[in-house]
């Protein structure tokens, strides 16, 4: 009896510490699972055709964003499919970049502004903005590049790629967080656009060409070397949840028979501050 008594005792023991170990390994796969959970999602559209310089820069960006992702948890897809552009897919993210072009189709662009008219949040790149008539990519989207985006048509721009001197002129946004007054942003071809960005009481202005960086470019042709003037380069609009930034051009070797890179767009500490700044604030989270 006394044998009898001792074993059930002892199996209770065992069964009381497998259940302990079983809610231990539950909770420990639980907060493990909460950890690893996003903070929100991204998905980067982009085309990489067209331009060896925009196609450096997406190839740079599909390789840097998802490494910033797993340091501060957030997650990174990324599709040269235009036609993910609907209600149902998007509805998967919190936030959409554009990396070197925009939507062409009419049901792409439909989705994409009821997308940020209900609150998604977008940062565009660089060729993001262009737009120009006669060209492969008109001004024929009013809503996005009068409205949304505020610049108009392309007007001119820097060549060749260079650093410039940029100076943050908000300092009420997030987006301006741990940002000096002024820093030296990568090489890029910086953008005149045909619309006074300033005159818009929409838009507010979050980088500009500091004049310390004139003469901007090196030409050969005058037209494309600035030597004054005001050029803003990085912006949102207060209506929206949105930030578009100039920068995505990398300076490439095309004199030669083969193209390689000559610049990255992240070699700047301050400029990938400004990028995750703005991410942050995209998806409506603290940084």
């Amino acid at each position: 009896m006394k044998h009898n008594l001792h074993t059930a005792m002892e199996f209770k023991r065992a069964l009381s510490s497998v259940t302990l170990l079983f809610f231990l390994c539950f909770f420990c796969v639980s907060l493990s699972a909460q950890k690893k959970a996003p903070k929100f999602r991204v998905i980067a559209f982009y085309t990489a055709k067209n331009d060896h310089a925009h196609i450096s820069y997406v190839h740079e960006a599909n390789q840097w964003f998802p490494k910033m992702g797993q340091k501060y948890n957030f997650s990174y897809d990324s599709t040269s499919n235009w036609s993910n552009m609907n209600a149902e897919f998007l509805s998967r993210y919190q936030v959409v970049l554009f990396l070197d072009t925009r939507p062409e189709e009419a049901s792409q662009r439909a989705a994409f502004q009821k997308y940020m008219e209900n609150g998604g949040g977008w940062i565009g790149f660089h060729f993001a903005a262009f737009a120009l008539s006669p060209s492969d990519f008109p001004q024929n989207w009013d809503w996005y590049h009068k409205e949304f985006l505020g610049s108009g048509s392309y007007g001119s721009n820097t060549w060749r790629p260079t650093p410039a001197v940029l100076r943050v002129e908000n300092r009420q946004l997030p987006l301006s967080r741990h940002l000096p007054q002024t820093f030296k942003s990568a090489p890029n071809e910086w953008y005149r656009w045909s619309d006074d960005l300033r005159t818009n009481p929409d838009i507010k202005i979050l980088l500009s060409v500091d004049s310390s960086s004139f003469p901007l470019g090196t030409g050969p042709k005058q037209n494309e070397i600035w030597h004054s003037g005001d050029y803003p380069v990085a912006w949102t609009n207060v209506k929206y949840r949105m930030v578009y930034i100039n920068m995505g051009h990398n300076d490439m070797d095309y004199e030669n028979h083969h193209i390689r890179d000559l610049s990255s767009s992240f070699s700047s500490d301050a400029q990938n501050q400004f990028l995750l700044n703005s991410l942050f604030y995209a998806a409506k989270k603290k940084f």
